[in-house]
């Protein structure tokens, strides 16, 4: 616990020591508001609503893509579901979740973007819905195993009064099982959120690095992650303020992740609390 605490603190202060003087010569609003992003090149530009707007792409798309099959999925493995079939669909989630993210990068790739250039030949090869679609397979595991621990932690008790009034299994999942876990199912989403805002490999190999300001999700996007990473590959001489751009950037993608998992987790709590 004590190595955790010290990590964090340490995390903190070197965030925000680098963002600090970041922010000496670029001011807050400008950075917050602005429209353009071109950091690396002259003349620069630090807006960073461009970067926003790539990862509210994946993260908006993922959850789109991950919430309703994975519900589904839950559903399907707490309510219709063998045992036989639960102990060969437990360990393919956990394979998916266990999958390294530069594989799924490559997935999408070679094999996602493909497939929608077939349908569209006016895609972009790097683009934000490819990026989207592989970041929701990712976290699929997390909402759909959450969301099944949710309606298991329902009594059962609830469930039989409901179909001792007469009600089918569609019914009982419809206007008790989920109603009763909306709060749980709604913490799974925002934890997956937080998990999706955060991705960095896949989204860097899938989305691109184009960073704008854009509605299009077939066209090339950039995320705060993978600016992060273009800029610890070497593209921005140490000290200068492209380089420190890195850590304000770091540090509003820290404070973004940080809002998600205190909604989320104070969301479980809440709903342990209804549950006992």
């Amino acid at each position: 616990m004590s190595i955790t605490i010290l990590t964090t603190i340490a995390v903190i202060v070197l965030l925000g020591k680098e963002s600090f003087e970041f922010f000496k010569e670029v001011s807050v609003v400008s950075f917050l508001f602005g429209t353009n992003w071109s950091p690396l090149i002259p003349p620069h530009s630090f807006g960073v609503l461009p970067l926003v707007c790539g990862t509210m792409w994946i993260v908006l798309g993922s959850v789109l893509f991950a919430v309703p099959i994975g519900l589904l999925v839950a559903v399907y493995l707490s309510e219709y579901a063998s045992d036989k079939v639960k102990s060969y669909l437990k360990p393919v989630l956990e394979l998916l979740a266990g999958i390294p993210t530069v594989v799924y990068g490559y997935f999408a790739l070679t094999f996602i973007t493909p497939l929608m250039k077939w349908i569209n030949p006016e895609i972009e090869v790097f683009n934000a819905a490819s990026g989207a679609i592989v970041v929701g397979i990712m976290i699929l595991p997390m909402i759909a195993s959450l969301c099944d621990d949710a309606f298991s932690a329902v009594p059962g008790s609830i469930k039989q009064g409901g179909y001792a009034l007469g009600a089918n299994t569609f019914e009982v999942i419809k206007d008790i099982l989920i109603p009763a876990t909306k709060s749980r199912i709604g913490a799974a989403t925002v934890l997956a959120v937080s998990r999706a805002i955060g991705e960095t490999m896949a989204v860097t190999l899938a989305a691109g690095a184009t960073a704008r300001l854009t509605a299009d999700p077939f066209v090339s996007i950039q995320t705060m992650t993978s600016f992060i990473v273009q800029v610890t590959m070497g593209d921005a001489p140490a000290g200068g303020i492209e380089y420190l751009s890195s850590f304000a950037v770091g540090t509003l993608l820290f404070l973004m992740t940080l809002v998600m998992n205190i909604i989320g987790n104070q969301w479980v709590f809440k709903s342990r609390i209804r549950v006992v």
